[in-house]
């Protein structure tokens, strides 16, 4: 099935990296483009201020005829947090976002836009605070559970067509109950994908998908909390891509208590997040 993409901007300045990258990632995939402008009507903005839309959609329209790609257009009043999964929700798709440009108080109080939009969107999410082009290092991170592999199946084909080299992070958090896995894990993190545990299965089968696509892959395992992990991670190879799974893939009380490592992950890293549920039948 032919991927589609939905990039999407409110007119904030902070949307034009996830437009960017949307483009690039468009025509590396040989997708069209559906740019969706939210006209969001803020009470403290000028009557005078020029219609933001405007000077953004004809930057994208620009880069669009630039790169190739086969692109629409379309409008929607409202908040961007409504409109984005109310249009992404019947549509197969990658939805692209950035930014919205949200006060701090508002951030502070109900959290960046992409914590509800993860929550809301069942399709792919592109999350970009800043392009990273081209795209030479990837890192996946690979949670143990198996959620993460629609999330790897897609990271494989565009570390494919943009020859990236590709991480496969597992974090071991730090466990007390004593029991075989966690035992295991514990014992063995460095050497995980050695083990017959559940993670170190999906290691090992995850390293097996890149090396089939013909990919330069290697394994990197860390140990402690697995956010703080993660970040430190991405600060320390500087990745230009970070592919995860989702929280909401996980069913019943677990994400009603678990940290949902993807959102924080998201919150914080300054560089392109790709996150997709997991789907049942991706499983290996």
């Amino acid at each position: 099935m032919k991927t589609e993409f939905l990039i999407c901007t409110n007119g904030n300045e902070g949307t034009w990296p996830a437009i960017e990258y949307g483009a690039w990632a468009a025509a590396l995939l040989d997708a069209p483009v559906t740019l969706l402008g939210i006209a969001e009507h803020l009470p403290s903005a000028p009557i005078d201020d020029k219609y933001p839309l405007e000077e953004i959609f004809a930057r994208a329209v620009e880069l669009f005829q630039q790169k190739g790609i086969d692109y629409s257009l379309e409008i929607q009043n409202g908040n961007a947090e409504d409109v984005v999964p109310h249009i992404a929700k019947p549509k197969d798709c990658i939805t692209v976002v950035g930014p919205l440009g949200r006060p701090p108080v508002r951030r502070l109080l109900v959290r960046r836009s992409i914590h509800h939009l993860m929550a809301e969107i069942t399709t792919p999410i592109l999350y970009v605070p800043q392009a990273r082009i081209p795209l030479k290092r990837m890192l996946v991170c690979l949670g143990g559970l198996g959620y993460e592999i629609t999330a790897e199946h897609l990271a494989v084909r565009v570390a494919v067509l943009s020859k990236a080299e590709v991480t496969l992070l597992h974090v071991a958090p730090p466990v007390d109950l004593n029991y075989p896995t966690a035992r295991a894990e514990r014992e063995q993190w460095r050497d995980l994908a050695n083990t017959n545990t559940l993670p170190g299965r999906n290691i090992r089968q995850a390293l097996e998908t890149a090396r089939v696509a013909g990919l330069t892959a290697s394994v990197k395992a860390r140990q402690g909390n697995i956010v703080e992990e993660i970040l430190a991670e991405i600060k320390e190879r500087n990745y230009d891509l970070v592919c995860m799974g989702s929280q909401y893939s996980a069913h019943g009380l677990r994400q009603m208590y678990a940290t949902n490592v993807t959102d924080e992950v998201a919150e914080s890293a300054q560089c392109p997040i790709l996150t997709a549920r997991y789907m049942p039948e991706q499983k290996p």
